[in-house]
């Protein structure tokens, strides 16, 4: 019988990395998540009239890097050959069998290189014409590209630039490109890293928050931005934790709001469940986009209630603890749901903070308490215009 054109396949997730304002050390991000600790910092770099609160990764980059990526050097690629590094040897492992046309790289990322140009563009304009500015690190495609260089892989290597979705929308490309005959391995993920443009574009919205941001709070006043680094290999064999489903929507209904009714993001959710053939019931947790804007987060729980009606399920966002990651959030939000299924520790805490009274009639997670062997776990990612991505992880059954 062919397989059914809605139910995809499962594709296997042998390792992972992802380094954010939790930290690099897997016993430290652990902590971070459950206990009500902040990772956030004050940083008065970025606004000119105050400072913000921000989710930086506080750990060293690499200091050099091969001469054959000096025309991608960035910030951003050196966050991600940080990342990459840290699991090298075992992705070498993983992938010595493999021929290197069949090993795909897919990256997303919303800021790419914009912070090294930032800087260059400042000297520029305060008086320095000897300054060169390349636009090629800059460029969305080059992530995926440099990384494609550093491994010497074969395969398609692309970027998907899709805002909040970005990173997310990267495992929906990798599991089809297995799922399609034309790759046998494929490292996804995102890299976004701080920079002036994002901090000042979200001010002018009036959407970051005064403080740490309050998702589902009834004191919300909008977003932190956070920068992460997050790397998977997606393969086809079998691993300990799986992508066993992705649910993708598109509301187009504002250029930054989504549709008020969740009408988009329910559909993303619901068809998360049907391509794994799985239902509601099942699922054990949800980490929620949860941003902590008004109409998000009012948004998102309507659509919780429409594809999870009234069954309890678990819910937290982890977005006071890492920062909106935009192009990385998705990534870094599925390194948390696939350590949690590793690990069977506990799930990560909600912002300690008032709930909504009209939003509170949800199972947040507000206190400490272990996951029940958890089978499986969902991943919201909801960007502008209305793209909408749901990623449905499990244990290996």
């Amino acid at each position: 019988m062919s397989q059914s054109l809605s139910q995809l396949q499962a594709v296997g997730i042998p390792l992972s990395i992802g380094l954010s304002a939790l930290g690099q050390d897997i016993a430290q991000i652990r902590q971070h998540l459950i206990e009500a600790t902040n990772t956030l910092s004050l940083d008065a770099g970025f606004l000119a009239d105050r400072a913000v609160w921000v989710g930086r990764y506080a750990e060293p980059l690499i200091e050099t890097i091969p001469e054959s990526l000096g025309r991608f050097d960035s910030r951003n690629l050196r966050f991600a050959l940080t990342a990459l590094q840290k699991i090298e040897t075992e992705l070498q492992q993983q992938i010595a069998s493999i021929d290197l046309t069949r090993l795909s790289i897919v990256m997303g990322t919303s800021t790419s290189g914009i912070s090294d140009s930032e800087l260059l563009l400042k000297q520029h304009f305060d008086g320095n014409d000897t300054i060169e500015i390349m636009h090629q690190p800059q460029e969305m495609g080059c992530l995926a590209k440099a990384l494609q260089v550093y491994l010497g892989w074969q395969g398609a290597a692309y970027t998907i630039s899709t805002a909040c979705s970005s990173s997310a929308k990267a495992f929906a490309a990798g599991q089809r490109l297995i799922q399609a005959g034309l790759a046998d391995a494929v490292l996804v993920g995102g890299v976004d890293t701080l920079c002036q443009l994002t901090l000042n574009g979200f001010n002018s919205l009036e959407s970051l928050s005064a403080d740490i941001c309050q998702p589902c709070g009834i004191n919300r006043d909008g977003i932190n931005i956070g920068e992460a680094a997050a790397l998977f290999l997606l393969t086809k064999a079998t691993a300990p934790i799986m992508l066993y489903g992705v649910g993708e929507s598109m509301d187009a209904w504002h250029i930054s709001a989504p549709h008020p009714e969740g009408l988009g993001a329910a559909n993303a959710m619901q068809r998360a469940l049907d391509s794994a053939a799985i239902t509601a019931q099942q699922v054990g947790y949800i980490n929620l986009h949860g941003t902590a804007t008004q109409q998000n987060d009012a948004m998102e729980i309507k659509a919780v209630r429409q594809v999870f009606q009234g069954l309890n399920v678990p819910l937290s966002s982890t977005k006071h603890k890492t920062g909106h990651c935009l192009g990385a959030a998705g990534a870094i939000e599925a390194f948390i749901c696939t350590q949690l299924l590793k690990d069977q520790n506990g799930l990560p805490l909600h912002q300690q903070t008032d709930i909504d009274p009209e939003l509170a009639d949800q199972n947040y997670v507000t206190d400490a308490r272990q996951t029940e062997n958890i089978r499986y776990v969902l991943s919201n990612s909801f960007a502008f215009g209305g793209s909408n991505i749901s990623l449905l992880f499990g244990v290996q059954h």
